[in-house]
């Protein structure tokens, strides 16, 4: 049975990121849309747009191509953008699939979920950048991201990343209910993943049990950028969810 598979990507990256797992998906005869998203694309003003801008989008997008019986993905940060389309997008869901992702709860933003380090450093990177942007040092990509990686392709992943905007991280969309809407929906965790630390800022069990206490949690191997190290392995763990 052919899927349609609409692949949300996470802070500093776009569509360009799932390249190697769309490729193992549409190998298997499924459809793939990896959109660059606002703010995102290479060159893109960092100021320009607001997070409400990139739901829109992902609404727009589906709607112009008239997709149906979609299978909606979001990685890390994508888990929010991406949930602030769901409402719109219901009667055309599939199923909610959210890898290593955030999973918004009412009036909370990004940064208001990560550990406190974080919140701070990215408000330093965000006032001293000009356009109130947060590039992604490299040492916390190499150390947290992508450990599971060698130098070079840590540094030429990285090297692709763009600056994130800031009001990405500082504004808040409606949390979602999947089983009030009928929706389906399944949590991905990477198995070695260390962009959140462990205990109360982990992505599980915190983010699963908003999706409601029946979202089953699978774990796929790799790290936080197992889309580029372990991409047969992930698009296998899509396929199974």
């Amino acid at each position: 049975m052919t899927k349609t598979f609409v692949l949300i990507s996470g802070a500093w990256h776009s569509g360009w990121t799932w390249k190697l797992v769309a490729q193992k998906l549409r190998a298997e005869g499924h459809r793939v849309l990896a959109p660059d998203l606002p703010g995102l694309a290479d060159g893109d003003d960092p100021e320009r747009y607001s997070l409400a801008d990139v739901s829109d989008f992902i609404v727009h997008l589906v709607e112009r191509h008239d997709l149906w019986d979609i299978t909606l993905v979001g990685h890390s940060w994508g888990g929010v953008p991406l949930t602030g389309a769901v409402h719109r997008l219901a009667p055309r869901l599939r199923k909610l699939i959210y890898w290593s992702a955030f999973v918004p709860a009412e009036g909370t933003p990004l940064l208001e979920e990560a550990p406190p380090q974080y919140g701070e450093l990215f408000r330093r990177l965000a006032a001293a950048s000009g356009n109130n942007s947060v590039a992604l040092p490299y040492d916390i990509f190499c150390s947290s991201f992508m450990q599971d990686a060698d130098e070079s392709t840590q540094r030429a992943v990285h090297g692709f990343l763009v600056p994130q905007p800031m009001r990405y991280f500082t504004e808040a969309v409606k949390p979602v209910d999947p089983a009030a809407l009928g929706i389906p929906a399944v949590y991905l965790l990477s198995s070695e993943d260390l962009s959140l630390p462990p205990g109360e800022f982990s992505f599980a069990p915190r983010f699963p049990q908003r999706l409601g206490s029946a979202t089953p949690v699978i774990e796929t191997p790799g790290s936080h950028e197992a889309q580029f190290t372990r991409p047969a392995e992930l698009a296998t763990a899509l396929l199974k969810a």
